[in-house]
């Protein structure tokens, strides 16, 4: 799912224009979730956190209290594109109108003055073009949809995350930064699932290895496999991560509480 976050006076109008341009552009479901919102149902006197969701044939959701990568992970599996407007987050393409703050390392895809001032087709033909909102739920939805599913027995997963610790004197690790070998590591990606792929009894592969900064907690790869029975599933999972660590050329900056430092993904 491409995700893009509107922030900053107008953001609300930003995003319904967005919106309207990729509806007139692609047959795609869009999601659009405003976070300007004072109050909602859901909510006795209004809160910071409240949100609206409108998705596209009329569904609508609304509530408070939730992150916007929960959000976010809950809309993955059913829409292509969820556009946020009223709150940013440090992994996602955000697009900022006027003087709004934005989160550290977030990807500023375009900024105006005022929201009247925004290129939204310029906007729109960059959002398909950022790193993509993808979730364990959605690789394990993609996976069951395989043609060979009927053949299947068994789905494994792994999640890594960012640890706070290895033990507990350890500085505790604030975040996780990571950059991709641009090209070179999407292709050892597919070089690797596919080589997964060929053995007996392996019907689908799927890696996916987050860029950008993760804090404490959050998710940052993932491996589905889809196969006949649960060893080779397990076995293939294992070699999977194993694989993608070794060979493919990711790197990592970590923040802790006493420094930062860079290294390659080995761990």
């Amino acid at each position: 799912m491409q995700t893009l976050c509107i922030i900053g006076d107008g953001s609300l109008s930003a995003m319904e224009s967005v919106a309207d341009r990729l509806a007139e552009t692609t047959d795609k479901r869009v999601a659009t979730v405003d976070h300007t919102v004072e109050s909602v149902a859901a909510t006795d006197n209004g809160s910071a956190d409240a949100f609206r969701v409108d998705g596209d044939g009329g569904w609508t959701g609304e509530g408070a209290a939730r992150s916007v990568r929960d959000l976010l992970d809950s809309l993955s599996t059913e829409y292509d594109y969820a556009l946020v407007a009223g709150l940013a987050h440090h992994r996602l393409p955000t697009v900022a109108i006027g003087d709004a703050e934005t989160p550290p390392s977030a990807g500023i895809v375009a900024s105006a003055p005022t929201a009247a001032a925004l290129d939204i087709a310029s906007i729109v033909d960059q959002v398909d073009d950022v790193e993509p909102h993808i979730t364990l739920e959605t690789l394990v939805e993609r996976a069951k949809a395989s043609p060979k599913s009927d053949r299947s027995g068994a789905i494994a997963t792994f999640t890594g995350r960012v640890r706070a610790k290895d033990s507990p004197d350890d500085a505790r690790t604030e975040h996780l930064a990571f950059e991709k070998y641009a090209g070179v590591a999407e292709e050892r990606l597919n070089a690797i699932r596919q080589e997964l792929t060929d053995r007996d009894g392996v019907f689908e592969v799927l890696l996916h290895h987050r860029v950008g900064r993760m804090n404490d907690g959050e998710d940052i790869v993932f491996v589905v496999v889809l196969a006949g029975h649960r060893k080779e599933a397990f076995r293939t999972v294992e070699d999977g991560i194993d694989r993608l660590k070794d060979e493919v050329p990711i790197f990592k900056k970590e923040t802790t509480t006493d420094e930062e430092f860079w290294l390659h993904e080995t761990e």
